[in-house]
């Protein structure tokens, strides 16, 4: 590979020393590159001006939007402002963990490239942290390639842009969640395979357990908007269409106990075990 664009949806999100760290490495292989930023109508002016001297870096340009168009659309058009041949997608909340990062996507052989992520420092009191570490295991580079397809997500890949470009997210897709998951069920439609790689970016920044709980709940009316096409695709969709009885149950549950259960989990103290009970009680309500 000879030439890169790299591209970095961002939406409130500071990530100027991440470009840093990319540009860096990018400039010290023999490649063409770019790094395009694009602020998808961020709200926060704050980080907004923080982000502009990303302008001012060698290769690299921040475009700011002044609407937001949603997680599906800002990475089709990042696509579109590209240059390059080859594509490298990172989520803007990311953090460098390795000097070969960008080295080790110049040297990967294949259309469709998944580097993963690792999770950083750890505190009890943070739901999303404890979250993400009890999941870390389901995604090593291992698992990621006994089920390529299905362990697909966009914080971190890398595809030819003409096959981005033949098959961009689907905009419908316009809250958080699952966007990825919908690419990757078309990619193996057509025959397209996911190489997974052990290159991955660390994830650090965790917002509020509030934040969490209303970004998951997003999350969960988007994948019920989408369940038909996204059947195989989710394990809590395993989970209801196997276990009715109990889904039933837990749904009757959630009625009573949603309110208790949302304090809880926004406190200093969340249970992992009470936060999948919820997820599973907002999904069965919709």
């Amino acid at each position: 590979m000879k030439e890169l664009s790299i591209l970095i949806p961002t939406y409130n999100d500071e990530c100027y020393t991440l470009v840093s760290s990319l540009q860096q490495q990018a400039a010290s292989l023999d490649i063409s590159y770019e790094i395009i930023v694009a602020d998808d109508g961020s709200s926060d002016a704050t980080v907004i001006s923080r982000n502009r001297p990303i302008n001012q870096l060698p290769c690299c340009k921040f475009i700011e939007r002044k609407q937001n168009s949603g997680r599906a659309s800002i990475r089709n058009f990042l696509a579109q402002q590209a240059q390059y041949a080859w594509l490298l997608f990172i989520d803007s909340d990311m953090t460098m963990c390795r000097e070969d990062y960008v080295k080790q996507y110049v040297m990967a052989d294949a259309q469709v490239a998944c580097g993963g992520v690792t999770i950083g420092r750890v505190t009890k009191d943070n739901l999303r942290a404890i979250y993400e570490q009890s999941k870390e295991q389901e995604h090593t580079f291992k698992k990621r390639q006994q089920s390529p397809y299905q362990d697909f997500h966009t914080a971190n890949f890398l595809i030819q842009r003409d096959i981005m470009l033949q098959y961009p997210f689907d905009e419908r897709f316009r809250y958080y969640g699952y966007e990825d998951v919908l690419l990757g069920k078309q990619l193996k439609e057509q025959h397209i395979e996911i190489k997974h790689l052990d290159n991955p970016l660390s994830f650090e920044v965790f917002e509020t357990n509030e934040d969490f709980i209303s970004k998951t709940e997003e999350g969960l009316r988007t994948l019920h908007k989408f369940r038909e096409e996204l059947k195989d695709y989710s394990r809590l969709l395993d989970f209801v269409n196997q276990h009715q009885v109990l889904a039933t149950m837990i749904r009757w549950w959630h009625r009573l106990a949603a309110k208790w259960e949302r304090r809880q989990l926004s406190g200093n103290t969340p249970s992992l075990t009470l936060f999948n009970l919820y997820r599973l009680g907002y999904y069965l309500q919709l």
